[in-house]
């Protein structure tokens, strides 16, 4: 079989419930012969751990960043199980010692191929903060205990798996090779870098979630076909040296006006008005013709003229195979349809990593192709080269794969995850709750995932670029039968599930109203600028799962801990209310980033309007309740397109509604991203491209002092903040804000303070400096002093300060009824009685 055989994709049919495109099931593959060992406890971790199975070998060792949890929240957990299920023996070597090849060979060699991932979160964001700064802290390791992987893992822990067998097969997965999967811009290095199955030296990348492929991958090298050959699994990439016989490559650049691959989508429009905009209707709405069928005829056209491969320029003209640059033998497109190759055939050649490197312009094409290449409906191949001369490799990427249907999805959730994790971490008690106690674990142990996917296409995020902005939503029953398997068999359960979501609390089962016209769409999101008039917004299917959910024997409260998409839920004021009064402990979290439009419109955000009309929804059924509850608001610092001038305004709405935010979240540029590549760029990538004065620029804060004003807007209540905030007020023009009245942002004066700040969890606080004595410092009005005591005098109340010890400086106490909310999801801290506030209770360190 030929190279250009194998790239073609060819699928068995299915019956897809939300998706019309057709995927091999992952249940009418035939087990491995291993199967009979039957089901492992946990996957095993130590040779005597497979001796109890009976194993002599693993068919496939999978090395993590990660503790071993065994979870369907854990990708290696799920990766695991599914691989069991398909028959084969399946360990895990979970952070290992990366400095020999030794502890990779722990289990043995892998008969078939080791699965290398990073974990859960990429190991540089796990590992550094927004301010690039080590953090001492690892959520998913046992004792949140931070140095437990090596920056950039994937690569150092493929390095180590190829020291240990170096003919093994390397597979590579997880969230770090599938934002990494061309050349990205790296916010800690500050450079562009290759491609991360280049840096690797991987066989073969799986990116976004990997069952489908992963399994097809198994099976093909259990029946000894060689890794080299797999070559047509969609959702891969791996390295080529050429495009392949029989496929037209599509120039996605020109010299000097980047990338017309088609025309570019506009973001701002819905599938009609971009027909309308081009003097046509919209088939797939007005029911003229089939869309597919469309498809399928636009696709032959070109076979009518062309022999052959060839390679196509933005002009849409076909060259043939081998022709130079001139593009010889040019194909004049007839006026009814424009000369385009077969998608399936396609591969869109994007800018070379040497090119992106230098070129800030091209760089930016580059992500906006991949971006537009994102939908399984439509999406085409992307080759990428690295290198020049001898060294000259591609970097090919095979569209994204099909998504999950709600069978399969079941499948995937139903396997019997020991839901704990692995004993090796137990304490001498045998439990995880003590110093073994693994935070991530924590979070998701009473907690169910019913969904996957969002298409909400925030740019700052990057779950749509792995997981695809297709729901893909588990069966009611399925995840009744996880919650009552979870209520009767994890130790510690007292009857309340913290969570029924997913990447978004309320996309369950939503999705586009046509499945033809979502297999075309190639809008960024769903719901920016407004909600798509194709959009499904019917919550009921999700209303009815909190009710079932919540009436179960042993269940005495739901609550919805992930973010919630309230431009989403105001559309259904019957799922606000379930929501409100059945499923909020207090507090709900949801997140409008901003209130200015400049932020918002890079970060494809609705107007703070919607928060407006959620919040009075959500007052009104909480009052019905009888119930008092807040919302908890998240606020993002330093976002590309964000000026100093917005965030003063976003400080002023903070104040002006009593909102003070203890936990500030700076924009953290990941791989990828589209708001990464706006921070890199300072180009708008949601526009068009340009090298002219066409190209919108975007104001983006860099540099640290710039960065910390802006987080310094979102606390203008910590007084350590105030020095920064009083010079910046002054350079803006607004040092009319500066001043002792209700209508000013801060005072004028300043107290003599430690530097600490409290709040009301310990771990979000500042610590405070000590003095010469080692006692905590902070500040007290000087005894009989004459300004003490004197009312509306409080510059010259603040002048008499003097330090003292043991006692914090003065901070304001909410009025009553005055709305408080913090991030971190706690009320606010007693502050005594009398209207005086207590000295902290501090136990001595």
């Amino acid at each position: 079989m030929g190279l250009s055989s194998r790239l073609a994709y060819v699928n068995a049919p299915i019956d897809v419930s939300f998706f019309p495109r057709a995927a091999k099931p992952l249940p009418s593959y035939k087990p491995y012969w291993a199967k009979r060992f039957g089901t492992a406890p946990f996957l095993p971790m130590s040779r005597a751990e497979m001796d109890v199975l009976g194993w002599d070998s693993c068919d496939v060792i999978l090395v993590t960043g990660d503790a071993y949890v065994d979870h369907p929240s854990f990708g290696m957990s799920v990766i695991g199980r599914v691989l069991e299920a398909q028959g084969f023996r399946v360990g895990i070597i979970a952070q290992p010692d990366w400095q020999s090849s030794e502890p990779f060979k722990a289990l043995g060699r892998p008969n078939l191929f080791w699965g290398v991932t990073a974990g859960n979160m990429d190991s540089m964001i796990n590992r550094y903060t927004a301010d690039r700064k080590i953090r001492s802290d690892d959520a998913y390791t046992p004792g949140d205990i931070g140095g437990k992987r090596p920056d950039r893992a994937a690569i150092v822990y493929s390095q180590r798996c190829r020291e240990a067998y170096k003919d093994v097969p390397i597979v590579l997965g997880g969230i770090e090779g599938s934002l990494r999967r061309i050349a990205h811009y790296d916010y800690w290095s500050d450079k562009v870098r290759r491609s991360i199955v280049v840096d690797s030296k991987c066989d073969l990348l799986l990116y976004g979630n990997a069952e489908r492929a992963l399994v097809e991958v198994a099976h093909r090298l259990a029946r000894r076909e060689s890794v080299e050959n797999i070559t047509d699994v969609r959702g891969t990439a791996f390295v080529a040296r050429a495009t392949p016989e029989g496929w037209f490559e599509l120039d996605s650049t020109e010299v000097d006006r980047p990338g017309r691959v088609e025309d570019h989508i506009n973001p701002y429009q819905t599938t009609s008005e971009q027909a309308a905009a081009q003097g046509s209707v919209c088939e797939a709405e007005s029911g003229t013709q089939d869309a597919s069928k469309a498809n399928t005829l636009a696709a032959e056209q070109p076979l009518r003229f062309v022999r052959g491969a060839g390679r196509v320029s933005s002009t849409g003209s076909v060259a043939p195979a081998g022709a130079g640059t001139a593009l010889q033998g040019e194909v004049v497109a007839t006026p009814t349809a424009v000369l385009r190759p077969p998608r399936e055939r396609t591969v869109i050649r994007l800018p070379s990593y040497e090119k992106v490197k230098s070129d800030t312009v091209l760089y930016a094409h580059a992500n906006r192709v991949l971006h537009l290449e994102t939908n399984p409906g439509n999406a085409r191949a992307l080759v990428q080269a690295h290198g020049e001369g001898a060294t000259a490799r591609d970097v090919w990427i095979n569209p994204p794969p099909i998504p999950l249907t709600t069978q399969e999805m079941d499948l995937v959730f139903d396997l019997p995850y020991a839901r704990s994790p692995h004993p090796s971490y137990a304490d001498a008690r045998g439990r995880h709750d003590g110093e073994t106690k693994i935070p991530a674990w924590e979070m998701i142990r009473f907690s169910v995932n019913i969904m996957r996917g969002c298409f909400g296409g925030c740019t700052f995020c990057s779950i749509t670029e792995h997981e695809g902005r297709i729901i893909q939503s588990r069966s009611e029953d399925s995840i009744v039968r996880e919650v009552e398997e979870m209520r009767d068999k994890v130790q510690g359960f007292t009857g309340i599930v913290s969570d029924l979501g997913g990447p978004t609390a309320n996309m369950y089962r939503l999705g586009c109203s046509s499945p033809l016209i979502e297999a075309v769409c190639r809008k960024p999101s769903c719901v920016y600028p407004g909600i798509c008039q194709n959009l499904t917004t019917n919550h009921d299917p999700l209303i009815k799962i909190y009710k079932r959910v919540r009436t179960l024997p042993g269940v005495k409260k739901v609550l919805i801990g992930s973010g919630l998409r309230y431009d989403l839920a105001v559309k259904s004021p019957a799922y606000v209310k379930e929501l409100v009064q059945h499923h909020v402990g207090g507090y709900l979290k949801i997140a409008p980033e901003h209130t200015e439009e400049g932020p918002l419109s890079k970060m494809m955000k609705p107007g703070i309007g919607s928060y407006d009309r959620f919040k009075q929804l959500f007052e009104q059924f909480s009052e019905e309740a009888g119930k008092k509850q807040f919302l908890i608001p998240y606020f993002i610092a330093a976002h590309p397109g964000t000026t100093d001038e917005d965030m003063l305004n976003l400080a002023l709405w903070l104040k002006k509604n009593g909102f003070r935010a203890d936990q500030v979240q700076a924009f953290y540029p990941s791989p990828m991203a589209t708001a990464t590549t706006m921070y890199h760029t300072g180009l708008n990538t949601l526009k068009g491209i340009h090298r002219d004065e066409r190209a919108e620029k975007v104001d983006t804060p860099k540099g640290e002092r710039r960065r910390r004003l802006h987080k310094a807007f979102l606390r203008y209540h910590d007084s350590n903040n105030w020095p920064l905030l009083r010079e910046a007020l002054k350079d803006m023009g607004r040092a009319d804000l500066v001043g002792n009245g209700k209508h000013h942002l801060i005072p004028s004066w300043q107290p003599l303070s430690d530097g600490g700040y409290q709040t009301a969890r310990r771990k979000n606080s500042t610590p405070a400096t000590t003095s010469a004595s080692g006692a905590s410092v902070s500040a007290k009005p000087r005894v009989g002093s004459s300004a003490a005591g004197k009312v509306g005098r409080r510059d010259a109340e603040m002048a008499a300060y003097e330090p003292v010890e043991d006692v914090r400086f003065r901070t304001s106490r909410p009025t009553p009824g005055q709305l408080l909310t913090q991030h971190t999801g706690l009320p606010p801290r007693s502050t005594g009685q009398g209207g005086k506030r207590k000295a902290p209770n501090r136990k001595p360190r």
